[in-house]
């Protein structure tokens, strides 16, 4: 069973940064695409950032272009995501999400593409 364990939420001041990660376990990591979603206070879980099961190819929702980034260590079986210029809308509850696939190129962006979720992590960004 992939059981995926989130660490690095926190609180953080408008502008600065913070590194989520997301370690996997139960499986070969490097057999999953992942992902980051975030949910905020009464709206919709939504995709953050994707990565395919090699890391060779990535996608990033518009509003976190250019701040946020999403990496994977196979060797380590943990997905990071790096945000950078944090803004007060930034804040919610982050998830990562897993998919086993045979494709080493194609990058999951919706819910339903994901079959495993982590517990979530809090990040808050005050102004």
């Amino acid at each position: 069973q992939v059981q995926l364990v989130e660490s690095g939420g926190g609180l953080v001041q408008t502008g600065g940064s913070l590194r989520l990660s997301c370690a996997l376990s139960g499986r070969t990591f490097s057999r999953y695409r992942m992902g980051w979603f975030c949910q905020a206070p009464g709206k919709e879980r939504e995709c953050v950032a994707g990565i395919s099961r090699t890391g060779g190819s990535t996608s990033y929702a518009d509003s976190v272009k250019g701040r946020f980034t999403i990496s994977r260590d196979n060797a380590k079986s943990t997905v990071y995501l790096q945000m950078n210029s944090l803004k007060s809308e930034d804040t919610a509850v982050y998830y990562c999400a897993a998919h086993r696939t045979v494709s080493d190129r194609v990058v999951g962006t919706e819910l339903d593409e994901y079959d495993y979720w982590g517990q979530g992590t809090q990040v808050t960004v005050s102004s």
